[in-house]
């Protein structure tokens, strides 16, 4: 007898839109209506900055640039009328972040002659590491003023990029100059933005730059949180949690079979902290391009997380989330719940974006952002979409959904992904409505990409404002 085979199950709902907290805890779905409508959710606390006073680092044409360009963004951006392009409210005391920017009168020039003796070294590796200290000691030096700027603007010139446009190989992976340059700076304390020559001298509709509304968005997003303000709080997130995002990169040099462990930390406020973990040796060509930890490496970045959070927040979690976009291996499961004996609940989850499965919507609009559906015993979880609450679908791309791929902890999955639509809004260095994946794993692989440009021995800074 032939058994036709059995068709799977399919079963779904939708995931309402989460709101997030603004000045005096009023409450909207998107960030840019929340921000034009009550101000920063620092408002109004001691936390709030009065002022974003920056100082700059660059040729003395991209440093008049950049400060045109940001003079121009604080008097206010019109976007087109839509959501897509919100008009930006500006930055001053009574409107838009609620704050005075300030340009200090102290900078430090990138000079024709540095950039020249950087063209005369003929090699781009070569030249790699030279520009890299020469942008950290003028960094060192505004750090060193007496008025020390809140963030620095680093505003790179065209000429010292025109020098490094290719990115510089070493022996055991590729280095990035701007992920370098982040790596060697954090060590002076104060957080920089990378503002560039051509999008402080861009345009109206120049191409692949843009445009001046979304810009203005992001970028004083960014400068408000680096100069310790508090753009939104996530509302819906269980309090006393801990999420963790966890990645694994390789590190340069000439074992390639290194690798080091990363966990980006967020209390339900959304404040996150950086830790780097044990290195550890990976064997792609045995075990596969996916690292795992082993019980006792895992326990101890745990450990390192827990150890942290009590000291910055004056008590142990009562509950642990951690993210990562690979499964658990028995020996991670052993060691993560070991280190979490203390903690009264946990979750391990695994989270990867898929094309494999897709849901098709009848009329022209994608899937909802929020959908959330089981097939044959998979979940899925829609993190992009057609947005209800904007009437609109914000993305250029055919959406595709999250797979929770790995689940094991004390709630349920619908309370998981729940979680996963709060923290894809937590991303204080854009103004955008949402990403596709949760901050955690987000900062995680982007912190990582940082740290492995960091020299052997030196601390990295904990606060994520040092990473963007």
């Amino acid at each position: 007898m032939i058994r036709t085979p059995s068709k799977p199950a399919l079963a779904g709902r939708w995931l309402r839109e989460p709101v997030l907290a603004f000045a005096g805890n009023r409450e909207h779905v998107y960030t840019k209506v929340g921000l034009s409508r009550f101000g920063p959710a620092s408002l109004g606390l001691s936390e709030h900055p009065s002022t974003i006073r920056l100082g700059y680092v660059g040729s003395g044409l991209s440093i008049a640039s950049a400060k045109e360009r940001l003079t121009q963004f604080a008097e206010g951006v019109p976007g087109d009328g839509t959501y897509k392009l919100l008009d930006f409210p500006g930055v001053a005391r009574n409107r838009g972040f609620f704050a005075d920017l300030i340009h200090s009168e102290r900078t430090q020039t990138i000079t024709l002659n540095e950039l020249r003796d950087l063209k005369q070294i003929r090699k781009r590796a070569d030249r790699f590491p030279v520009a890299v200290a020469l942008v950290s000691e003028k960094v060192r030096l505004l750090a060193q003023s007496e008025q020390r700027p809140q963030v620095i603007i680093l505003a790179l010139p065209d000429e010292l990029l025109d020098l490094l446009t290719s990115v510089a190989k070493q022996v055991g992976g590729v280095r990035n100059f701007r992920r370098a340059i982040k790596a060697e700076v954090m060590q002076h304390g104060i957080p920089t933005q990378i503002l560039l020559q051509r999008v402080s001298e861009a345009k109206p509709n120049a191409r692949n730059v843009d445009p001046p509304s979304r810009v203005a968005w992001n970028l004083f997003t960014s400068l408000f949180y680096k100069a310790g303000g508090i753009p939104w709080k996530p509302v819906g997130l269980e309090e006393n949690t801990c999420y963790i995002g966890i990645s694994f990169h390789k590190l340069h040099g000439p074992d390639a079979n290194i690798r080091t462990s990363i966990a980006q930390a967020f209390d339900d406020k959304g404040v996150g902290l950086v830790l780097r973990g044990p290195d550890f040796p990976w064997d792609e060509a045995k075990f596969g391009r996916s690292p795992h930890l082993d019980a006792e490496r895992a326990s101890h970045l745990i450990q390192l997380v827990l150890k942290r959070y009590d000291s910055e927040t004056g008590h142990q979690p009562s509950r642990v989330v951690i993210h990562k976009t690979s499964r658990y291996w028995p020996g991670e499961r052993e060691g993560i719940q070991d280190a979490l004996k203390g903690v009264k609940q946990f979750d391990l989850v695994g989270v990867a974006p898929t094309s494999e499965v897709r849901l098709v919507r009848v009329g022209k609009y994608p899937p909802l952002r929020g959908t959330f559906f089981e097939l044959g015993g998979l979940r899925y979880l829609y993190t992009t979409g057609y947005i209800p609450a904007l009437k609109a679908y914000p993305h250029g791309h055919v959406p595709a959904p999250l797979q929770i791929a790995d689940h094991y902890g004390d709630s349920s999955v619908e309370r998981i992904a729940e979680e996963i639509m709060v923290l894809t809004k937590m991303n204080w260095n854009s103004a955008g409505f949402a990403g596709a994946i949760p901050v955690t794993v987000r900062f995680s692989r982007r912190v990582g990409e940082i740290l492995k440009e960091m020299p052997p021995g030196r601390e990295p800074q904990p606060l994520f404002q040092f990473y963007t």
